[in-house]
């Protein structure tokens, strides 16, 4: 399966929507029971680009948008600012063809060169191809919340992993160069 990555741009709106509402519907990776229209989404993507987070599109060679990945804010408190979360997207056929893959590598890559220190993973459902992938690029587990979705008839775990950033927590992070500056009282 041939791709490449490339930022994600507000013309990918409708393929990204239509790739969410699929994961809303089918799966676990997003505890969402009902899919959000584009101008959620739309104004969900604004948020996280303004804020000067990656978004991620992995697209064919025909222009076919196959997943995205983003980075946004574990928590909003000042002292989360220098810790990311990832969020990943595919559509079905690019599902097992390393695309997911390929996304969170990049996004370690453009988080870390932002100088964010830790990135941490919430995998909803404990999907085993999720944790898998994120454990092949260095994740480690950090726990899992029992029981804490209810969808699709069941009760969902949630899998916390967690990778450290450039220097980790080795060193005190500029707090005048951004990431420093998100969410500052």
């Amino acid at each position: 399966m041939s791709f490449h990555l490339r930022d994600a741009i507000p013309a990918d709106l409708s393929d990204i929507t239509e790739i969410y509402r699929d994961s809303v519907l089918n799966g676990t990776a997003s505890y969402e029971i009902t899919p959000p229209d584009q101008a959620e989404m739309s104004d969900r993507f604004r948020s996280i680009k303004e804020k000067g987070y990656p978004y991620i599109a992995a697209e064919a060679e025909d222009g076919t948008l196959f997943g995205y990945a983003y980075a946004s804010a574990f928590r909003t408190r000042p002292a989360y600012r220098w810790l990311v979360e990832d969020s990943i997207y595919l559509a079905p056929q690019a599902r097992g063809k390393g695309v997911g893959k390929a996304l969170l590598k990049e996004l370690i890559i453009r988080c870390e060169a932002l100088g964010f220190r830790q990135m941490a993973a919430v995998i909803g459902g404990a999907s085993p191809a999720s944790v898998a992938v994120h454990k092949s690029l260095g994740f480690e587990m950090t726990g899992t919340m029992k029981g804490t979705g209810f969808k699709h008839g069941k009760w969902l775990d949630t899998v916390f992993m967690q990778i450290a950033l450039g220097d980790g927590t080795e060193t005190v992070p500029d707090a005048k160069n951004y990431p420093g500056t998100l969410f500052t009282e």
